[in-house]
C-alpha cells in the first residue's frame, strides 16, 4: 500500500521515533508499505516518521533502475561508528524539489534488525552511508533543513510554505 509522505513543515517530521518493541506482522507490513511508497515516489530511502509513524524503522535501496533491488530494512538502527567526512548533494521526499550539499561521514557501521527481527551489522560507505545517515537523522527529528545555513533555511522554508498553501487550495 502506498502511504502518504509528510512534507515539511509538518510538525510530525520533528517527532523522535520510539524503538520497535516487537517485530509483528504489522511492523513487517509497515516496512513493506514504506518500501513500496519509496519506490513509487521515487526515492532511495524512507523513514517511518516521514509517513507519520513515530517508530525507529527505515528502508534504503540505492540500486539504480537498471540494477536489481538492494533493499535493506533497518529496525531499531544504531550507528555505532562514523569515519571521515564527505559532502554529498542530498534530496528528501519530505522536501520536494529541494536539494542541498550536506556533510556526512564517509563510512558508517550500523547495527539493526531486519524485517524478520534478525539482528545484523552493516558497514557502508559512499552513497549508502549517506542514505543511512539521512534516514537515521529522520528518526531523531533532524531534517535536511537543519544542515543548511540561515539564509538557505529561510529560502527553503518560504518555498515549501508557499507550496503547502498552494496545494491546500481547493
Amino acid at each position: 500500500m502506498i502511504l502518504t509522505i509528510l512534507h515539511y513543515p509538518d510538525p510530525k517530521l520533528r517527532e523522535k521515533a520510539q524503538p520497535v518493541r516487537e517485530i509483528t506482522p504489522e511492523i513487517q507490513r509497515l516496512a513493506d508499505d514504506m518500501a513500496e511508497t519509496m519506490y513509487a515516489a521515487p526515492g532511495v530511502g524512507l523513514a517511518a516518521t516521514q509517513v507519520g509513524v513515530p517508530l525507529r524503522v527505515f528502508v534504503v535501496d540505492i540500486a539504480r533502475e537498471d540494477e536489481p533491488s538492494r533493499l535493506v530494512t533497518f529496525i531499531n538502527p544504531e550507528i555505532v561508528e562514523r569515519e571521515g567526512e564527505q559532502t554529498w548533494e542530498e534530496g528528501c521526499l519530505s522536501f520536494p524539489d529541494v536539494s542541498e550539499d550536506v556533510k556526512r561521514a564517509v563510512r558508517v557501521r550500523v547495527r539493526a534488525q531486519d524485517r524478520t527481527g534478525a539482528p545484523f551489522e552493516l558497514e557502508a560507505e559512499g552513497f549508502m552511508a549517506v542514505a543511512i545517515q539521512h534516514e537515521y537523522d529522520h528518526l531523531d527529528g533532524v531534517l535536511m533543513i537543519d544542515h543548511m545555513g540561515a539564509l538557505r533555511k529561510l529560502m527553503v522554508h518560504r518555498k515549501l510554505e508557499k507550496r503547502l498553501a498552494r496545494d491546500a487550495r481547493p
